[in-house]
Parts: structure tokens; sequence; C-alpha cells
């Protein structure tokens, strides 16, 4: 049982080639789908995770950047902390994955930004793993290959489009064809948990200047 929950975890981030992927549903289940892809440069698939879900932008922004509040909702973080707020819409963060024993526990730093596009108002928030701001941690496996993107598209009657694509290489020494067996559970555990934290009393009335409703 414990590799399964490995697997749940390990799951997360996306590369520029997933955009002209082919997307097979894997999981369609209380209104989130989620989709898998093998991709050319890589033996781990991609995921991407779509649902609908009643917000407003500045409030689904809020809690994407609420570093701290990520070992609520994000599936097996065990600890998330700001490393650098570049300005409101742009910072860095540390989070360490907690794993079942024996295996080490992953970690990585991620480079979050917003943008919106004028027009239409959709979100984007590209969350890339980088390296370098944080040293490498005795016992702990650092995810050097990840990245992620929020595409955020608002809807009527105060509901958004959330698309998340995701793709990661989780180091060490898994194998690819064990951490695909499970590559769909981990973000359908984050989906029902995000949507269960927005309506936490900190997410309510929140209004971003940056952001345009």
């Amino acid at each position: 049982m414990y590799m399964r929950w490995v697997m749940l975890c390990l799951v997360a981030g996306m590369n520029t080639a997933m955009a002209q992927t082919d997307w097979k549903l894997n999981t369609d289940k209380g209104g989130i789908k989620i989709y898998t892809s093998l991709l050319s440069d890589s033996k781990v698939k991609a995921v991407k995770v779509s649902c609908n879900v009643q917000s407003t932008l500045s409030q689904f922004i809020t809690l994407l950047l609420d570093v701290k509040s990520a070992p609520e909702w994000v599936y097996h973080t065990k600890s998330a902390v700001l490393v650098k707020q570049v300005s409101p819409s742009e910072l860095y963060y540390y989070s360490e994955v907690n794993l079942p024993w024996p295996i080490q526990n992953r970690d990585f730093v991620a480079h979050l930004t917003v943008t919106q596009h004028p027009v239409t108002k959709v979100v984007t928030v590209d969350g890339p793993a980088v390296g370098g701001m944080v040293p490498v941690k005795t016992g702990i496996v650092r995810i050097e290959n990840s990245m992620g993107k929020w595409v955020i598209t608002p809807l009527v009657n105060g509901y958004l489009s959330v698309i998340y694509t995701l793709h990661v290489d989780p180091g060490g020494s898994l194998p690819a064809w064990l951490v695909n067996m499970f590559a769909t559970e981990g973000p359908y555990k984050i989906f029902e948990n995000l949507q269960q934290q927005l309506l936490k009393p900190a997410y309510k009335g929140v209004k971003l200047a940056y952001i345009k409703e």
C-alpha cells in the first residue's frame, strides 16, 4: 500500500510539448475530468485536469498564491514556505512532499507568475520548478524537472473553468511505470480539496487590484 501513497503525490507540473498532446480521458467523477498522455520526451505521463469551480478570479488566485495554506489542500504536502515575493503576482516558494517510509521525501522550489488577458480576462498561472534558491537537503530528493500551468476562464453565474496541466520527473529511483499507475489519483484529491478550501472565510470577498473580474 505504501507505494500507492507514494504515487498519489508525485504527479505535478507540465512542459510545453503538452499543448500539442493527444489526451485520453481517464477519470470523470464529481465534475472533475482527468486526462493523461505520454509525451515524446518522457516516460512519465502528463496529466490534465478540467473542472468548473464556484469562485471569483480573485478568490481563486488568492488561494493559489497562499503558500502557507498548501498543506491543507495540496495532497501530501508536508510543508510550504515562501522564499521570495517578487510582486503581488509573482513569487517563489519551497515545498516538501511527505512520502511513506522507506521512500525518501521529495522537495522543490516553484516560481509562480500570474498573468491576465486584458480582453478575455483569462488568467494563467505558470509554476515551473527552479533550482539554486534553496540548498539541497540531506535525505530528500530534489525535483528538478517539473512544470505546472493553470488556465482559469471566467464563466457566467459566478463559476470558473479551471484547467490544470502538469508533468513531473519525480527523480530518484522510482520507475516511470509505477508513477503512471497512479497518475490521476493525486490530482483528483487536490481538486476535491481545492473546492472545499475555497469555502473558507479567508478567501471570501477577496479582491486583487491586478485582476479584472
